[in-house]
């Protein structure tokens, strides 16, 4: 049991684990993958660094500053959020950890395949939240386009409605062992009239399907908020000015959010989430 678990180690989420520890909280930071400050060559508009800073000399030292203060940081991909009646259970590809407070500090994610169709048929039997829309899909055929951990929790997720459950790696290898059947063609383009109907490979082979879901690379922010039932506006998660969501105990920081996409409003929102988580798992 952790007082608060934030997700996520970018300025946004080191910034939340500061001020939640000082505040003599047991906190927890979970994180997986690249941040996209690790990318940014080079930081010249941001405080205190008179010759700029590479993105990822910053991020290491965000990193070192949160376990120098007896903050526990681990590095393990989550996969969904649930919560109970009191607490929230945090899930990653290893094991599950308990929380009063949650923190999501996912960052920006803007990762959707270069495949002709894909906007032309959202919403039409294109989704990307298997729990919200999977019941659309009794007893019919639909794929999951990804690779990794997050698009076999999805076929999951999609097991419980239909068992004609497959998924697409677009050209890439599956991560892992799966006991779903798996395509690595690439695929070519989605076709349909009104709906989804048809995916075409490059090999120029068809396959029929009723719906598709997309869960490329790793869960970020707006897919938690999703399944959990966090207002999500344009896939920003909508926040209130202490960073609290419309679930009680659940914060968002950070891109997450929208709005500027700078590291001086990430660390704001994080300082702002951290107290305010403080305040609330103290009552």
């Amino acid at each position: 049991m952790y007082e608060i678990v934030i997700i996520g180690a970018g300025p946004a989420g080191i910034s939340a684990g500061l001020y939640s520890k000082r505040s003599g909280n047991k906190v927890l930071i979970l994180y997986n993958e690249n941040s996209n400050l690790q990318k940014t060559e080079k930081i010249e508009n941001y405080y205190g660094f008179a010759n700029g800073i590479d993105g990822n000399s910053l991020f290491n030292n965000g990193l070192e500053q949160a376990i120098n203060l007896g903050i526990e940081c681990k590095k393990e991909e989550v996969i969904s959020i649930e919560k109970n009646d009191k607490t929230f259970i945090i899930k990653t590809e290893k094991q599950k950890y308990e929380a009063k407070a949650v923190i999501i500090a996912t960052g920006s994610k803007k990762l959707k395949p270069n495949i002709d169709g894909i906007e032309e048929f959202e919403g039409k039997g294109i989704s990307y939240c298997a729990i919200c829309d999977g019941f659309f899909y009794k007893d019919k055929k639909v794929v999951v386009i990804g690779n990794g951990k997050f698009a076999i929790n999805e076929a999951n997720d999609l097991k419980k409605v239909t068992s004609n459950v497959r998924i697409l790696t677009n050209g890439l290898q599956l991560d892992q062992e799966t006991e779903y059947e798996f395509d690595t063609r690439k695929i070519k383009k989605i076709l349909g009239e009104e709906k989804v109907q048809k995916i075409e490979f490059d090999d120029g082979n068809t396959i029929d399907v009723d719906g598709i879901f997309i869960a490329v690379g790793i869960a970020g922010g707006s897919d938690f908020a999703k399944k959990i039932g966090i207002l999500v506006n344009n896939n920003d998660i909508v926040v209130d000015t202490n960073m609290r969501t419309n679930i009680e105990g659940l914060y968002a920081c950070g891109d997450v959010t929208g709005g500027l996409l700078q590291i001086c409003k990430s660390i704001y929102e994080g300082a702002k989430a951290g107290l305010d988580a403080g305040k609330y798992v103290s009552k």
